[in-house]
């Protein structure tokens, strides 16, 4: 895996009552399997402090469409362009509030969890955000909440939905949600 780059976001104001929320978008596949990115992602994240992208971007122009909207910390996906791929690293992670973050694009989850657990029991995440599957998916072991927002523009299914994801986070509170687009 390339290095991790981590990233610290504090509260200006009193860390006491602090609350951050942050959009999670993955496999965007921009221009592969659409165009531009959904019109109702810039609504769903307007208020947001923060956005995760976990990979299969494929053109570096959607981090600069999502900027817009709020900082970016994104990882590479299988899919994306060699400039993309170098642009950005494999894994990722940022600390908000006291939680660590991590992001990765495909941490081998057809293998079975085994190995998402090691990664976040080495890192010491205590949230994973990942992609690949398309598949929108919120799953808690113990305290550590392993969340994939789907994908906006092309669901693993016709069964699935596009959606993305917002995390909340307060001192002592992750709230996860999916959202259908």
């Amino acid at each position: 895996m390339t290095s991790t780059q981590t990233m610290t976001i504090t509260n200006d104001i009193d860390n006491n009552i602090a609350t951050k929320i942050i959009g999670l978008i993955s496999d965007t596949h921009i221009p592969l399997r659409a165009t531009t990115l959904p019109k109702e992602i810039f609504t769903i994240f307007q208020n947001v402090d923060y956005i995760i992208h976990a990979g299969d971007i494929v053109e570096l122009t959607v981090i600069d469409e999502l900027e817009q909207i709020a900082p970016v910390l994104a990882v590479h996906g299988n899919m994306d362009t060699p400039e993309t791929k170098n642009a950005l690293p494999e894994l990722n992670s940022l600390k908000i509030i006291d939680k660590k973050i991590g992001v990765i694009h495909n941490p081998d989850i057809l293998s079975g969890i085994e190995h998402m657990r090691e990664l976040t029991k080495t890192n010491k995440f205590d949230v994973l955000v990942y992609g690949h599957t398309h598949n929108a998916n919120i799953k808690w072991e113990e305290k550590t909440l392993y969340i994939n927002p789907g994908s906006p523009t092309s669901p693993s299914s016709l069964l699935n939905k596009p959606s993305v994801a917002l995390l909340k986070i307060t001192n002592d509170k992750i709230t996860p949600e999916i959202i259908y687009i």
